[in-house]
């Protein structure tokens, strides 16, 4: 148990991004395509943070043409580069999956002021 624990240390990034529930961010994801490399954006608002160590994650959620789009990124995966923050979010929820039944103005999230 103490080969995986140091396995999963060596393997934790060394500056961990600030994510908050209910801020829009926005997620620079590298994508390969074929031999080709590109880094591609995601911005949304998160709406999850799961686990702990090495295995946490955190999801984002958008509506894209219409369509509720989440994508569960983990937060210490080589392939997101970086994260940043737009906006913070106003909420009293460590999980904000009702946002999935809104839609429109309702599914927005109020901003944090100060």
């Amino acid at each position: 148990m103490d080969a995986l624990k140091l396995i999963s240390d060596s393997s934790l990034k060394a500056e961990i991004p600030v994510i908050e529930i209910g801020s829009t961010v926005r997620v620079h994801v590298k994508i390969r395509e074929g031999e080709r490399e590109r880094i591609q954006m995601f911005e949304g608002t998160v709406i999850a943070k799961k686990g702990s160590g090495i295995s946490s994650t955190f999801t984002v959620r958008r509506v894209s043409y219409g369509v509720g789009v989440e994508r569960v990124f983990p937060v210490h995966s080589p392939n997101v580069v970086a994260v940043d923050t737009v906006r913070k979010g106003r909420v009293r929820r460590s999980k904000l999956y009702y946002l999935r039944d809104r839609v429109g103005k309702a599914a927005k999230v109020k901003e944090k002021l100060g």
